[in-house]
Formats: C-alpha cells, structure tokens, sequence
C-alpha cells in the first residue's frame, strides 16, 4: 500500500513540475514580430484603421453628391376636421363644418450639374382630394397630377460648393490614405523605443545579476585575504557596501524590468502573464538615403505635401464664397403637363401644357462696406494661409535634411559602440582575473565594471535610436529606402 502511495506521490511531483516549466516557459519576440503584432492588433493601429474607414465612407458620400439621385415624397394622408370660416359673396363670413383629406405622392430624378452648381430634375406627381362633407350630388373625390414636369433651379454668379468639393474632397481623401500609412509607421517607430525600453531593462538585469555574482566573488577573496592578514578592514567594509549596493541595483533592475515588460505588452496587446524575452536585432540594414532624394520622396509622398495643395485651394474657395455673397442671381425654370380630373385615370388624359420662368434678383444697393470688409477678410486670409504653407515648407524640408544626417551619424554611431562594448568587456574581464592574483585593486578593478556596464548601455541606446530613427525616416517619406518602394498603393481606393 506504501508502495501505491510513493508512485502516486511521485507522478504527482512530476505533474507539479511540468505544470511548473509551462508556467514559466518565456515565449521570444524579434523587433519585427513585436512591431507586425503592435499594427495588426494594439489599440493605436485599431483607432487608426477606425479612422480610415470614417474618411473613407466620408469619400464615398461626397461621391454621391454628383450622381442621380431618386426620390420619393409626398403626405399620406392629411385629414382634418374643423369649423372654417368661409367669406361669402357679401362680404360675410359663414362657419362651415368641414371633414376632408388631402394626399400627395411625388417621384423625382434629380441630378446635380457640378459645372454650374444647378440642380436639374425630372418629376411625376399626383393629388387626391376627398370632401367627406359633400352632398350626394356632388363628387366627394377629385384628382390632379402632373404626368411629367423638367425642373432646372440655377444660381448666377454664385459659390458652386459643387466645382471647390470636386478639387478639396479627393485630396482630402488621398491625405487621409497617406496619414493611415504614417500612422503605421509611428505606431512602429513607438513600438520600436518600447522595445528597447524593454531590452535595455533586460540588460540592466543581465548586469545587475552579473554584477552582485562578482561582488559576493570578490567578498570571498576579501575575507579570506582579511583572514591571512593580506588587506585591512576598511578594503573589506568597502567590498561589504558593493555587495549590498548590487542588491539594490538588482531589485531597481528588476523593477524597471516588471514596468518595460508591462507597459510593451499592454501596447501590443500580449498576455500581461506572458514571459517575454526580447532578441536583439543582429543585422543593422547597410543601405544610404540621400538627402534630395529623401526630400524628394518626402514631397511625393506624405499628406502634410497634399495638405499643403489643399489648404492653398481652401484658401482660394473662402475667397469665392465671399465674392459670391456680393449679390444674388437665381434662375428657376420648368416645363410640363398637368390635368385635373374626377378619376385618376384621367389625369394622363390630354394633359395641360405647364410652364414657369422665374429669375430672383437680390442686390444690396447701399451695405456701409460689408461686401468690401468681407472680401478683404478673406483675402487677407487667403495671404496669411499661404505665408504660412511657405515657411511649413521650409520647415518641412529642413527636417529632412537633419533627420536623414542625424540617421547616417546614428549607423556610424554603432559599429562605434559595439567595439567600444567588446573592449570594455574584455578589460573586465582581464582585470578580473588580475584582482584574483592580486596585481589590481578594488579601485582599480570597480573602474572597469563601471566602463563595462556604461558601453554596455551606451550599445544598447545607440540601437535603440537608429531602429526609432530608421522608422521615423519611413513615417516622413512613406518610402522603404532599404527595399526601394513605396509604403502604401496609389491607386488603392
């Protein structure tokens, strides 16, 4: 019975141990995982792609503005019952009790003429008239329609919103393809600093870890060199104080750790009880951007060079509306037939030739300098829009000749720093296993550990602000200078 007690104990603590390793098990992450995984999912690239998907049907509703569109309308029905005073041929007025029901049905094809800003519409109608207080020998219903009437409304010499929509909205649109792209591209330019947030509190761990290993190493030798009368009290107590500060180095590390890794995964979207551990990116791509060319691609690519064009047009349709309201001209025409009839069927009977012109003046003859006042105003703010995309222009040119300098010196930067790691490392190291032999001090020896971990990090940071920087080059020119393409499709609706 003892011996079924130990088997089963034994497959318990198995059981326990497996569980145990796959609790544990520390899932990788490479740069580009974490940065495919941060578009696909976080919470940023789900408010971008909202985002586009709003300017998007945005687009498409402007669109729908130069199409036909088909209506309906019309009262079904409109009763009342009331006392109505009725005038009578003396000039009184009588009180009659009235019970009737009105009922109107219209269908229309309107189009909008963008060229001129007119509407142009082809329509049917058809009333119904019932008197539910008539006597026997009059007819309670009556009819009216028009079979067919063409209607043209046409502002003269007014603001087409039609004609400055047709220019604004599709760069509207296209700078809104163009900032979904850049918005990618920030998203992995953010991502990438967590990233290196994140490994750089690993390494600070990794170092923190090394560092309390070779200080409680270096504690021994102290103490038993104290032991031989080799060294005084004061090196030991100096030894002692390092220990306990790599404990606190340690247990900081750690915590900046917990903090990196919490804050990466919340961004991401991970599993906050997921073990990550990052790899740091081997491979630094060798490809050179020059400078006119990237202000070039900046040019031809990003939305803040189709923002530019727009804003200039919006300008100019600010000052077409103001001269637009200096007076007011509209032109309504149409022609058809209509009939009345006692049955509906004949309305459609020999109908009646139904024709309207009418053309509406509005001048202001005296307004004290209001057209003039709101003419200038927009004008000046034409000017002021315009001075204003001049010097962003400039601006915009001149952070891409410093950003594109400022990545070239960050490649540069390192290849520096990687050395200057392995060199420090290795002095480390040497000095080490002098201070073991005894040919280098406590000093001496805690100058190195400080070189070390300082090149270490210095490493680290430089990664960290060409991978940020190599991101940003993307976001400000929507090209891939390492594969030689463009970030987003054109032609793509």
């Amino acid at each position: 019975m003892s011996k079924n007690y130990g088997i089963l104990f034994l497959a318990f603590s198995c059981f326990l141990a497996v569980s145990s390793a796959f609790a544990q098990e520390v899932t990788q992450f490479t740069l580009d995982e974490i940065i495919a995984r941060a578009k696909a999912q976080s919470p940023a690239a789900l408010q971008a792609e909202t985002r586009r998907e709003n300017l998007y049907w945005s687009y498409r509703l402007f669109r729908s503005n130069y199409n036909p569109q088909l209506f309906l309308s019309g009262t079904l029905p409109r009763y009342s019952q009331e006392f109505a005073s009725v005038t009578q041929p003396d000039g009184t007025v009588e009180f009659r009790e009235v019970r009737q029901n009105l009922m109107d049905v219209e269908l229309g094809l309107r189009q909008e003429i963008a060229a001129t800003g007119g509407t142009i519409s082809v329509n049917s109608s058809t009333n119904r008239f019932d008197n539910f207080m008539a006597s026997n020998f009059d007819p309670q219903t009556r009819w009216s329609g028009v079979p067919v009437n063409i209607r043209l409304q046409q502002p003269i010499f007014a603001f087409n919103r039609l004609k400055w929509d047709k220019q604004i909205e599709p760069l509207r649109y296209e700078e809104s393809k163009r900032g979904y792209v850049e918005e990618m591209e920030n998203i992995a330019q953010r991502v990438s600093a967590m990233f290196f947030d994140f490994l750089v509190a690993q390494v600070d761990l990794e170092i923190a870890s090394k560092n309390l290993a070779n200080s409680e190493a270096i504690l021994q030798i102290e103490r038993g060199r104290y032991n031989i009368g080799t060294t005084y009290e004061d090196k030991l107590l100096q030894v002692e104080l390092q220990v306990l500060q790599a404990k606190q180095d340690l247990a900081r590390a750690r915590l900046q750790m917990e903090t990196s890794s919490l804050a990466l995964k919340s961004y991401v979207g991970l599993n906050e009880a997921l073990t990550i551990n990052l790899i740091l990116p081997a491979d630094i791509p060798s490809f050179g951007i020059d400078v006119q060319e990237a202000i070039d691609r900046a040019f031809q690519n990003r939305s803040d060079a189709v923002s530019f064009e727009r804003e200039r047009i919006e300008a100019e349709s600010i000052v077409a509306a103001a001269r637009g309201q200096r007076f007011q001209m509209n032109l309504n025409a149409s022609y058809g037939y209509n009939n009345a009839a006692l049955d509906f069927r004949e309305i459609y009977t020999n109908p009646n030739t139904q024709a309207l012109v009418s053309l509406g003046v509005g001048v202001p003859i005296l307004d004290w300098g209001r057209n003039k006042a709101r003419m200038s105003q927009a004008k000046a703010n034409q000017k002021l829009i315009n001075y204003t995309l001049d010097q962003e222009i400039i601006n915009f040119e001149q952070e891409i000749f410093t950003k594109v300098k400022n990545f070239e010196m960050l490649r540069d930067r390192i290849a520096i720093t990687e050395l200057s790691d392995q060199v420090a490392d290795k002095r480390y190291e040497i000095s080490f296993k002098r201070y073991q032999n005894g040919n280098v001090t406590i000093t001496d020896l805690g100058i190195a550990q400080l070189d070390k971990d300082q090149n270490r990090r210095a490493y680290i940071e430089s990664l960290r602000e060409f991978w940020t920087a190599y991101y940003e080059m993307r976001s400000l020119t929507l090209f891939d200078f390492e594969k030689g393409e463009l970030l987003y499709n054109p032609t793509l609706e």
